[in-house]
């Protein structure tokens, strides 16, 4: 097995050390099965998941609601 190096900031390695303990596992866990679903490909998930954007996107692009000027305030919203 090779081993690799990489530099990252401290307070993003707390973050995903902690992260990964959550999960029962270590960064370097984390970053090799990351690593070994993006050298498999695209999933059936990811192209249900692209499928599902693009449709999205076309919905979107045919919906006749238009969004007039804001009004409103964040102050005026929280009024009681």
């Amino acid at each position: 097995m090779t081993s690799i190096t990489v530099e990252i900031d401290d307070e993003l390695l707390e973050k995903v050390a902690a992260h990964a303990a959550a999960r029962g596992t270590t960064p370097d866990g984390l970053l090799r099965d990351y690593l070994e679903q993006l050298a498999k490909g695209p999933t059936d998930a990811d192209a249900d998941l692209e499928a599902m954007r693009r449709r999205i996107r076309e919905l979107r692009a045919q919906s006749p609601l238009e969004v007039g000027p804001v009004t409103w305030t964040r102050e005026s919203l929280y009024e009681r």
